[in-house]
């Protein structure tokens, strides 16, 4: 299989990338895992990030805070060796304490900036990062002071392309009046639909790049979960909005009728389900997270899957998810 490639960013930010990623953040936090180095899982981690590399996939999103620090030392490790295979995004912005992960804050100060990419830069072992994100914005701090700070790293050579996570058209068109941005990175799958409205409107009409994590609503539209007492105790899906109660009940309803659509395809829920999000244009690049290799094939292989319009009609027409996203601040700035 040959993972076909995509470009998000125009001109002089246009970065090449396969058209499919690989978000790492599960490796090593949210899930129920917090591999340590040696173990098991961060061996097992380690081979899929290499099997991923192996098939083509060779966009890498991680970011500072998934851990805390642990992921960027799990990527590190993985590629070394294959660093220019690599294009590799990491994010900063969200502050947390290793000793009490539980507790964060958002930091968007330019001082913060240079401080937190020397950090990624050593915990990854690279000389460069190639998509450097804010992972959320900075409400006490303009948006043209952190873009500012993060124009000096392009301009030192220690990051090639900026992007935003999570933000909003008004903060997208001020943050790229600074400095020209490469991506926006924020939740799209066949459940999380909002950035239709405005978000991606404006990321076609700047031509800036769109980034969709939890392209499989974090794993909910593989059609493997039907319950959350089978998840870790740590999983914070135990206590995600669309996972509880109600919700569950009606979001199974929506991922029944994708596993319907699946089978008479011959394909995989996910897989239909990452087709779905990759038909919704050529400067899109979702990054589906795992830390399985056989996960990898089957999302690689997504890839290839052809929707017709009848298809790709009856997938956008399915019905709104129940529940919120997110039961945290990570809404701020939308």
């Amino acid at each position: 299989m040959t993972i076909s490639t995509r470009t998000i960013g125009t001109g002089s930010t246009a970065l090449t990338v396969s058209a499919l990623g690989l978000g790492c953040m599960g490796m090593s936090d949210f899930y129920g895992t917090r591999s340590e180095e040696g173990t098991a899982d961060e061996q097992e981690s380690i081979a899929t990030i290499r099997a991923a590399l192996d098939l083509g996939v060779t966009f890498l999103d991680t970011a500072d805070m998934y851990g805390p620090h642990t992921n960027e030392r799990l990527v590190g490790r993985a590629i070394a060796g294959r660093r220019d295979e690599v294009v590799l995004a990491t994010k900063f912005g969200i502050v947390r304490d290793p000793d009490n992960p539980s507790a964060r804050g958002i930091n968007g100060r330019p001082e913060y900036v240079h401080q937190a990419v020397d950090g990624s830069l050593k915990r990854l072992g690279v000389d460069h990062i190639d998509l450097y994100y804010q992972h959320r914005v900075d409400p006490s701090v303009p948006i043209e002071e952190t873009v500012g700070a993060m124009a000096e790293l392009v301009h030192a050579g220690k990051v090639r392309f900026l992007g935003l996570s999570e933000a909003g058209p008004d903060t997208i068109r001020r943050a790229h009046a600074v400095h020209p941005l490469t991506a926006v990175e924020t939740e799209y799958s066949l459940w999380t639909r909002d950035v239709e409205a405005e978000v991606l409107p404006t990321l076609r009409e700047l031509g800036i790049g769109l980034v969709p994590y939890s392209p499989l609503g974090r794993g909910f539209l593989t059609g493997t979960i039907t319950t959350t007492d089978l998840l870790d105790e740590s999983d914070f899906r135990r206590v995600n909005p669309r996972f509880v109660g109600e919700a569950l009940d009606a979001n199974r309803a929506i991922v029944e009728k994708i596993t319907a659509l699946a089978g008479t395809k011959h394909v995989t829920p996910a897989q239909l389900a990452l087709a779905w999000v990759l038909a919704q244009g050529a400067d899109i690049v979702p990054i589906p997270g795992t830390r399985r290799v056989a996960r990898v094939q089957e999302n690689a292989a997504a890839t290839e899957v052809a929707l017709t319009d009848d298809e790709l009609a009856t997938l956008s027409g399915l019905e709104a998810a129940v529940g919120d996203r997110y039961a945290d601040m990570s809404t701020v700035n939308r």
